[in-house]
């Protein structure tokens, strides 16, 4: 009788059941590990926005604060001068308010000139895309809390 050559499918079923046990244990890890740099992601573009905020201020006083993303934002591209409607201090993306699972909103600015804003960072997806809401005000503490954040302040834990 004559010997065939290769894998017989009970090998082959080894090794399959070996590869699903390996992703079993690395995909759980993979999310997690996803989830933190998603986190990581949205607090340091909560301290982008402080810090666009800042120089949108220093630059427009009579305005104040911006009352919208947008307005630190604009289209910032060869001859484009910023103004206040666009003032090309952050990237497009945040700018639009969504950025690494993270949703960026600006609010309790005020009346103008705004001497007060609120920057809240919120998962799109909770324990998906983050755990952890994020916020900062005029003070450029960043705050976090499990639970959603409706307004940034001083009751609001700094972030560790």
């Amino acid at each position: 009788m004559r010997r065939a050559k290769g894998f017989s499918l009970i090998e082959l079923l080894i090794v399959v059941a070996i590869i699903l046990i390996i992703a079993a244990i690395a995909v759980p890890n993979f999310l997690r590990s996803r989830l933190i740099a998603n986190e990581s992601a949205a607090a340091a573009g909560v301290r982008t926005v402080n810090t666009a905020q800042i120089s949108y201020y220093s630059s427009y006083p009579t305005v104040g604060y911006a009352s919208a993303l947008s307005a630190l934002g604009g289209t910032c591209t060869g001859t484009s001068v910023p103004t206040t409607a666009g003032a090309c201090l952050i990237d497009a993306v945040l700018a639009g308010g969504t950025k690494s699972g993270y949703s960026f909103t600006i609010s309790n600015t005020g009346s103008v000139p705004s001497s007060s804003y609120n920057v809240i960072a919120a998962p799109v997806t909770v324990n998906l895309t983050g755990v952890r809401y994020f916020c900062s005000n005029a003070d450029a503490v960043i705050r976090a809390s499990e639970s959603a954040i409706t307004t940034c302040d001083s009751t609001i834990a700094p972030q560790q």
